[in-house]
C-alpha cells in the first residue's frame, strides 16, 4: 500500500507542477484571443475540434491503453504497434482531408474546408505519438511528462496569441492543437524511438485486441456523449449560439481538466500493477474518491455563485449569454469529477468490457437529453439542464456496475460513506454564497470573486479542520517550527 501511495503521490506531484503552471498561460490565452475573435469565430473551431475528435478515436483505437496495461509486449510487439498506428494515422488524415469538402457544405461555411484540411495534420502525429506516449506512462516517467507539457503548452500558447495579434483571426485557434501534436511526437518519439516496418503488424495487434476493442468502442460512443451537443446547436440552431455553448462548457471543462487531468493519467500504469489484487485496488480508489469528492463538489458551488465574474473576467462583456449556461453546468462539476476517474480502474481491472457497458448507457442516455434540449425545448439553457440531470444518473449507474461486477459485489454503501461528509460541507457552502450574493453581486466584479473566494475558502478550511479530515494548523505549525 505505501509504494502505491509513494508513486500515486509522485506521478500527481509532477503531473500538478505541470499542469498548474500550464494554467496561467491557457487563461491568457484564452483571454486575449476571446476579445480579438467573435463568437461566430470560436463556433465555427469548435465544430471542426469536434469533428477530428471523431476521427482521432480510429487512430488509436484502444492502443494506448492496451500497451499500458499489457505487461508481455516484446520490442518486435511495440514496433509492429508503432506500424499500425502509424500506417492507419495516414490513411485516417487523408480520408479526414478529403471529407472537409461535405463537412463544409453540411454546415455551410467554406472557411471550415480549410480548417479541417490544416487539422488533419495534427491527426498524424497524434497517431504515431500513441505507442511512445503509452511507453512514457507505463514506465512511470511522469516528472518527464510534466516538463513535456509544461514547455509545449507554454511555446504554443505563445505563438497562438502571437498569431492573433498578427491578425491570423480565427486560424490562431488551430495554431496550439496542431503544433502541440508535432513538439508531442517529436520529444516523445526521441525517448522511445521504433522501427517503422511496411507491414500493418495485425500478430501483435491480435495480442491486445481482446482489451483494445472494448476500449475502442468506449471511446466511439463517449465521443458521441460529449460532442453530439455542440454538432448539432452547429447545425440548428447558429454559430453564435454554438460560440457561447463552447465557452460555457469549456469553463465547466477547465477544473474538470485540471484537477482530474493530474491525477488520472497516473492511475491506470499505477493500478494496473495490482490487477490481481481488486480488495487492495478498491480500497486505494476509495481514498481517492473521498479526495475528489472534497473538491469537486465545494467547487461546483463556488462555480455556480461565481459564474458571472469568472466569465466577465476571463472573456469580456461580449461573453454574458454565456453565464446562465454555465451557472448550470458548473452543478455538474462534481460529479464529473469524480466519475471521470471511473475509466481507469475499469482498464487496471482489465475490465474494459465493463467500461464498454457504462458507455452505452451514458451515451444513450447523454444523448437522449441532448435531443430533448435542443429539439423539445430549444434553449441552451434546457440543453444544460438535460445534461446535468444525465450526468448524475450515469454516475450511479457506472458504480453500480464497477462495484457489482468490476470490484466483483464489493458493497456499494462504501462509496456512500466516501461522499457523505463532502455533500455537508458543499451544502454549508451553497447557504453561505447564497447569502452573500445578496451584497456581493452589487459591487463591482473584482469585488465581488474576492468575498465570495474568501468566504469559499474559510468555510472549506474551518470544515477541514474541524472535522479533522486535514490538520491544516497542524501542518502549519509543523512549517512555522522547520
Amino acid at each position: 500500500m505505501s509504494n502505491i501511495k509513494k508513486e500515486l503521490f509522485s506521478g500527481v506531484f509532477y503531473t500538478a507542477v505541470a499542469k498548474y503552471s500550464g494554467i496561467v498561460i491557457s487563461l491568457a490565452v484564452t483571454a486575449v484571443l476571446s476579445r480579438l475573435l467573435s463568437p461566430d469565430d470560436f463556433g465555427i473551431v469548435a465544430i471542426a475540434t469536434v469533428i477530428i475528435s471523431f476521427f482521432s478515436i480510429f487512430t488509436d483505437m484502444g492502443i494506448g491503453a492496451a500497451v499500458i496495461q499489457n505487461k508481455e509486449l516484446t520490442p518486435k510487439d511495440l514496433s509492429s504497434l508503432y506500424s499500425f498506428t502509424l500506417w492507419s494515422g495516414i490513411s485516417i488524415s487523408l480520408l479526414f482531408f478529403m471529407a472537409s469538402w461535405p463537412i463544409a457544405a453540411w454546415y455551410n461555411s467554406p472557411i471550415l474546408r480549410t480548417l479541417c484540411q490544416l487539422l488533419s495534420i495534427n491527426l498524424l502525429f497524434a497517431s504515431a505519438n500513441i505507442v511512445p506516449n503509452a511507453l512514457i506512462s507505463k514506465n512511470k516517467e511522469f516528472k518527464f511528462i510534466a516538463w513535456r507539457s509544461f514547455i509545449i503548452q507554454t511555446s504554443t500558447g505563445i505563438l497562438a496569441i502571437g498569431a492573433a495579434l498578427a491578425g491570423a483571426g480565427l486560424y490562431a485557434l488551430i495554431v496550439n492543437p496542431i503544433l502541440s501534436s508535432i513538439f508531442i511526437f517529436i520529444i516523445s518519439y526521441r525517448k522511445y524511438p521504433q522501427k517503422v516496418s511496411f507491414t500493418w503488424g495485425l500478430h501483435s495487434v491480435k495480442k491486445i485486441f481482446s482489451y483494445s476493442a472494448y476500449q475502442f468502442l468506449f471511446n466511439v460512443i463517449n465521443y458521441f456523449s460529449r460532442n453530439l451537443d455542440k454538432l448539432l446547436i452547429g447545425k440548428y440552431m447558429n454559430m453564435s449560439q454554438l460560440g457561447y455553448y463552447e465557452k460555457s462548457y469549456r469553463l465547466m471543462m477547465l477544473p474538470l481538466q485540471n484537477i482530474t487531468q493530474v491525477i488520472t493519467p497516473v492511475m491506470h500504469p499505477i493500478f494496473s500493477d495490482y490487477q490481481k489484487d481488486l480488495d487492495q485496488l478498491a480500497t486505494s480508489y476509495e481514498k481517492i474518491i473521498r479526495f475528489l469528492a472534497f473538491i469537486g463538489l465545494p467547487l461546483s458551488m463556488f462555480l455556480f455563485f461565481g459564474a458571472r465574474e469568472i466569465t466577465l473576467i476571463i472573456f469580456g462583456d461580449q461573453w454574458m449569454p454565456s453565464v446562465p449556461v454555465f451557472q448550470i453546468l458548473s452543478l455538474s462539476v462534481g460529479i464529473q469529477i469524480i466519475l471521470s476517474s471511473s475509466g481507469s480502474i475499469f482498464q487496471a481491472a482489465g475490465d474494459t468490457r465493463s467500461l464498454f457497458i457504462c458507455g452505452v448507457f451514458s451515451s444513450a442516455l447523454n444523448v437522449t437529453g441532448m435531443l430533448i434540449g435542443i429539439f423539445v425545448f430549444g434553449t441552451l439553457e434546457a440543453l444544460a439542464t438535460c445534461i446535468c440531470i444525465t450526468f448524475l444518473i450515469n454516475f450511479i449507474q457506472c458504480y453500480l456496475q464497477m462495484y457489482y461486477v468490476t470490484l466483483q459485489k464489493r458493497k456499494i454503501v462504501l462509496i456512500g460513506k466516501q461522499l457523505l461528509s463532502p455533500l455537508l460541507l458543499s451544502a454549508l457552502i451553497f447557504i453561505a454564497l447564497q447569502a452573500t450574493s445578496i451584497y456581493a453581486d452589487k459591487m463591482p466584479i473584482l469585488v465581488s470573486i474576492t468575498i465570495k473566494g474568501i468566504v469559499f475558502i474559510v468555510i472549506f478550511g474551518c470544515y477541514i479542520q474541524y472535522t479533522k479530515e486535514y490538520d491544516l494548523i497542524g501542518k502549519l505549525k509543523r512549517k512555522l517550527k522547520r
